[in-house]
């Protein structure tokens, strides 16, 4: 993944707006919050560029993906999901999920707003 070329992409699109490395040293994914929960608790909405996320779930927040740029895979409740440019899948609580593209971009959206304490990763994706 380029993640100069996207990181600066993101920062000229999005001044005021952070972006996140996940991991920092090596990001696999990489996070711009548009609109944080920080803002406002009860939603949230990022974009997201991933080679591959770390599998996890909510307990609380259910999550809708948007695939923005690139085709986008999620796995999800252990069932494969493709999604090209427009298309949506909806994530609920509990169901561990992860997703994988070439530098595919997404939008999250997510109610309640996501947190750190509601983000329980279960080990690494496949």
């Amino acid at each position: 993944m380029n993640s100069k070329k996207i990181i600066k992409e993101l920062q000229n699109k999005y001044p005021d707006k952070e972006v996140i490395l996940d991991p920092p040293e090596n990001p696999t994914e990489i996070i711009c919050e548009l609109e944080p929960t920080s803002d406002h608790t009860e939603r949230s909405i990022a974009l997201a560029i991933v080679g591959i996320s770390k599998r996890h779930y909510h307990k609380k927040s259910t999550e809708i993906y948007e695939a923005v740029k690139g085709k986008l895979t999620v796995y999800k409740g252990g069932k494969k999901f493709v999604l090209h440019e427009g298309e949506k899948l909806t994530i609920e609580p509990h169901i561990i999920h992860y997703v994988v593209g070439d530098e595919a971009w997404f939008l999250t959206y997510s109610e309640p707003g996501w947190t750190f304490e509601d983000h329980i990763v279960v080990g690494e994706s496949q």
